[in-house]
C-alpha cells in the first residue's frame, strides 16, 4: 500500500471539517500552536506514518497592504525570525538554520512566511518583519525543519484571516473559520484530489 500524503493544521478548526471527512489518500493531524510543537509533532507523525508529502493548511496575518483578508497564498519559504532580529537588536549565529523552502509547488501565489516566537501585536513590528516577510504564522518553521529533516516533500497553504498590529486578534477571531473553509475549498479540486 502506498504511503498516504499528510494533512496537517495547527489545530481543528484550520482543516474546515477535513479532520472529520479525510480526503481520499490524506491522513490528517493536528500538530499543537507554535513553532517547537509543531515541530516535535511533525518529527513524530512523520517518523509513524512515513507519508509520501506533507501539505499544511492554516492562516496568517498580513504585514502590510500587499495581501488582504481573505486572499490565499503558499508558503515558498518559512524564516525564523523575530521583531528584535528585523530592527537589529537581535541576531542570530551564523551557523543556525533560519529559513527552510517549501519543496514541492501549490497553485497558488508564493509568499515568503516570518515565523516569530509570538504573535505581533504593534504596527512598528509589523512594518519591521513586513522587510523579511509578507505574512506571520507560529508553526511554519517547526513543519518545514521536520520535514527537511525527514527528507519528506512539504508544502504549506495559508489563508490570510488578520492584518498584524494591536487589532489583530480580534480580526482573526471574526474570520479565521471563513479563510479557513475558503482555503479547503480551493484546494479541494487539485491538490487534496491528488492524494498519494
Amino acid at each position: 500500500m502506498p504511503a498516504p500524503s499528510l494533512l496537517l493544521a495547527a489545530f481543528g478548526p484550520e482543516l474546515a471539517g477535513l479532520d472529520r471527512q479525510p480526503p481520499p489518500g490524506w491522513a490528517v493531524a493536528t500538530t499543537g500552536i507554535g513553532a517547537i510543537a509543531a515541530a516535535v509533532e511533525t518529527c513524530r507523525l512523520v517518523r509513524e506514518l512515513r507519508p509520501h508529502r506533507v501539505l499544511f493548511l492554516g492562516t496568517c496575518g498580513a504585514y502590510d497592504g500587499r495581501l488582504a483578508v481573505g486572499d490565499l497564498v503558499a508558503g515558498a519559504s518559512a524564516i525564523a525570525t523575530s521583531v528584535e532580529e528585523a530592527e537589529g537588536r537581535a541576531f542570530r549565529p551564523q551557523a543556525e538554520t533560519r529559513r527552510w523552502g517549501a519543496t514541492w509547488p501549490l497553485p497558488l501565489p508564493a509568499h515568503d512566511v516570518a515565523v516569530p516566537p509570538a504573535i505581533t501585536l504593534t504596527e512598528d513590528g509589523a512594518r519591521a518583519l513586513a522587510r523579511v516577510a509578507t505574512v506571520e504564522h507560529l508553526e511554519l518553521t517547526g513543519v518545514f525543519a521536520a520535514c527537511a529533516a525527514a527528507g519528506v516533500p512539504v508544502a504549506a497553504a495559508l489563508g490570510v484571516a488578520n492584518r498584524v498590529g494591536p487589532g489583530a486578534h480580534d480580526e482573526w477571531k471574526r474570520e479565521h473559520a471563513r479563510v479557513s473553509a475558503a482555503l479547503v475549498e480551493a484546494l479541494r479540486h487539485t491538490v487534496l484530489a491528488a492524494g498519494s
